[in-house]
Parts: C-alpha cells; sequence; structure tokens
C-alpha cells in the first residue's frame, strides 16, 4: 500500500496499522465499509484492498480527504470521501463494517480546535467525546449482523465501551490489546492524566481493539 503524504494530515501510527490488520481479517469487509475519522485513508484503503464492495471514508479535514483520494488513485482503488463529523453526515445509509480510530488522547477541556493537526488526537477532556458518540449512534448505521472495528487507549476506559455498546446490543470483544508505555502526547499530560485519575504511577497504556456484532433480527 502507498499513502500519499500531505501536509497537515497526521500519519498513520502503529495502532492504526494493527487495526488495519484486523481489518483485513474481518469477514464483513467484502461488503459495504464506513472509515471514520479517516485520517490519512489507512484503513479506507485497506478495506478497498480487501476486496470491500464499497468504501466510504468521512473526516472533518479538507486536507485528508485530499490524501485519501491520491492514495486511492495510487493504489488502482475508489474510495468514496465525505466531509462531516462522524454519522452527521451518513443519514440514512448503513453498512456492513465500520471502522474508526478516532482522537482519544484526554484534553484539559471539551471545547476541541477547531483547525490544525491537534483535531487529530485531541478527544475532550476524558479522551472520550468521539468515542461516546460512535457508541451512542452506531447501530443506526449498521445493518443487522455488521461490525464496528473501533481503537483506543485503556486510558480512555475500557469497561465503559464494553458497557456502552453491550448497552445497544451489541456483543462485544476486545480482538487485540498491547501494553506500553504512554505514548508522547500523553507522557506530556502524565501530571495531569495522574492527577485525575486516567493513569497510574507505573504511566503504562493499553492500545485496545474493540470488535462489536450487531444482533440480526436489530431493526
Amino acid at each position: 500500500m502507498r499513502l500519499v503524504p500531505v501536509p497537515g494530515v497526521f500519519k498513520p501510527h502503529s495502532d492504526s496499522l494493527m487495526l488495519g490488520e484486523q481489518v483485513r481479517r474481518e469477514p464483513l469487509v467484502r461488503g459495504d465499509v464506513l472509515d471514520l475519522c479517516t485520517g490519512s485513508g489507512v484503513l479506507a484503503i485497506t478495506a478497498a484492498l480487501s476486496g470491500a464492495s464499497s468504501v466510504t471514508a468521512v473526516d472533518v479535514s479538507r486536507r485528508a480527504l485530499f490524501a485519501v483520494q491520491l492514495s486511492a488513485i495510487c493504489n488502482g482503488v475508489h474510495v468514496e470521501t465525505v466531509r462531516g463529523n462522524l454519522f452527521d453526515s451518513m443519514e440514512g445509509r448503513r453498512f456492513d463494517l465500520i471502522v474508526s480510530n478516532p482522537p482519544y488522547l484526554p484534553s484539559q477541556s471539551d471545547v476541541l480546535p477547531s483547525r490544525g493537526p491537534a483535531r487529530a488526537w485531541e478527544g475532550g477532556s476524558d479522551g472520550r467525546l468521539f468515542i461516546d458518540r460512535i457508541c451512542a449512534k452506531v447501530s443506526d448505521h449498521l445493518r443487522p449482523g455488521g461490525v464496528l472495528l473501533l481503537l483506543h487507549s485503556s486510558v480512555c476506559g475500557e469497561r465503559a465501551t464494553m458497557t456502552r455498546l453491550r448497552g445497544q446490543g451489541f456483543d462485544v470483544d476486545v480482538v487485540w490489546r498491547s501494553r506500553g508505555t504512554l505514548g508522547k502526547r500523553l507522557h506530556a499530560r502524565a501530571g495531569d492524566l495522574r492527577a485525575r485519575g486516567l493513569i497510574g504511577e507505573d504511566e503504562t497504556e493499553e492500545i485496545l481493539i474493540f470488535r462489536a456484532r450487531r444482533a440480526f433480527g436489530s431493526k
């Protein structure tokens, strides 16, 4: 896969690449796929190269969508790009597979940047601003039997994600986890995160990938 670098577009890190591997392994990748917070488009391009019937990539950043379009051309695949905030531009549309590596860095407040590269990582005061919105609306955009693959840090709360998705009637598992030291941006905020009880003294985190399957028979 070739990703075309565009200034101002967040380059995929190892967590995105691992989520991409889960996308390749997912049987439903051959259906209609939605990539929320697409960024560089690594997940959208992965799905397209894996034989998806259709791929739609959503982001608030025009530069990100331009990068996806360029990368799709370079890889000989088609990806529909849509500018929007999560599901806001997807009313009435349903998919077989939804994937997302949303911004999840705990911020100083819930007032998020409206421009600039920080939009790729700032996730609200507890890091869950985007995560909770995805959990609340995903059932409206998945076909029965459809799957959500969602990645975020344990700093944001594994149990909270499990509870919210199961409350929407999903069967949920953590299909991948990796423990390590805090990334550089989390490390820079370690004192504040520790004071708020979001991390312990060891300053470690787990990166988690959740697989949530919507029950058959759901409306």
